[in-house]
């Protein structure tokens, strides 16, 4: 257990010989608003820079056509690369061992834009998701978990990404997000991921208000750059680094907190940058199993009523 977030563990299930469970981890992700073509030789190198990060035997499987998890030894990398370079667009899940639930996951979504039938709409992007269980951060110290997201940032082409605490669960399974309500209410810095929505949405507008949120064009832009961005925000623990590539990732505090709105932590900083931010936040919603849609409102609210 940590002074900045709480352990979730909610409960296990077994599906297919694979651990299934709801807990805390640490999300990186990044969103592109570029074809898979041209974003798929840097979403590689960063896949590979997550790697030596993680060590190469932290993934174990893949998902292949059918959903079904496989074992990623030689025959699955080569699965990956001939995916993310060969093809016009794909969608990519790599996980842990199945022997244990390791919490070590990447998650690729790629699209077409120049699709001949179906063309990109405005809110499409690629995305790329990576995933750290809290342990992790605990034994490397979070300062390595921000190194590690600089050097992603480094390596794609971002417009947006952020990078902190988040409930991780499979988010297609049905009645997940029921089970992490009531939690998600309690404490606001535990991000709900909703990829595969997101990416038809959200564009080069910002999910929200992270420990780390990366901004790049056209939003840093609009704020006036970095500088005009510095002169917005006034916590004491939060700092603005400039980037390569006229972009930035601000980050609030030296820790992600998941705040507890039961003890009184309401999160200060994230409430600060999340009003800077607001006119640049993806508002649109989807439904999740459990959440009302006041719900749903609530919630993508929480650092903003």
């Amino acid at each position: 257990m940590s002074e900045h977030y709480p352990r979730v563990r909610l409960y296990s299930v077994y599906d297919t010989g694979r651990c299934l469970s709801i807990r805390e981890g640490v999300n990186i992700t990044f969103y592109m608003r570029r074809t898979h073509r041209e974003v798929a030789p840097a979403v590689m190198r960063a896949l590979e820079v997550y790697r030596r990060a993680v060590g190469p035997q932290a993934l174990g499987l893949y998902a292949d056509y059918e959903g079904e998890w496989q074992k990623l030894d030689d025959k699955g990398w080569e699965f990956v690369r001939s995916e993310l370079l060969e093809n016009a667009g794909t969608n990519l899940s790599l996980s842990g061992d199945s022997s244990e639930a390791t919490c070590y996951d990447f998650i690729y979504c790629g699209q077409q834009f120049d699709h001949p039938i179906f063309p990109a709409k405005p809110g499409d992007v690629c995305a790329a998701a990576f995933w750290l269980p809290t342990e992790y951060m605990e034994e490397h110290g979070p300062g390595r978990v921000r190194e590690l997201a600089l050097e992603l940032a480094a390596v794609l082409p971002f417009n947006t990404g952020h990078a902190g605490l988040a409930f991780l669960f499979p988010e297609n399974l049905l009645g997940m997000h029921s089970a992490i309500r009531d939690l998600s209410f309690r404490y606001p810095g535990l991000d709900i991921p909703d990829l595969d929505m997101v990416t038809g949405r959200i564009g080069t507008r910002v999910k929200g208000a992270h420990w780390l949120t990366f901004l790049g064009q056209p939003v840093l832009g609009e704020m006036g750059g970095a500088a005009g961005l510095r002169a917005r925000l006034h916590s004491p623990h939060t700092t603005v680094q400039e980037l390569e590539g006229d972009r930035v990732v601000v980050t609030l505090g030296k820790w992600p907190e998941a705040g507890d709105l039961e003890q009184g932590c309401t999160l200060p900083e994230y409430r600060e940058l999340a009003r800077v931010l607001e006119p640049w936040l993806d508002k649109k919603t989807t439904s999740w199993s459990g959440f009302t849609e006041e719900d749903i409102q609530r919630w993508h609210r929480r650092f903003l009523d």
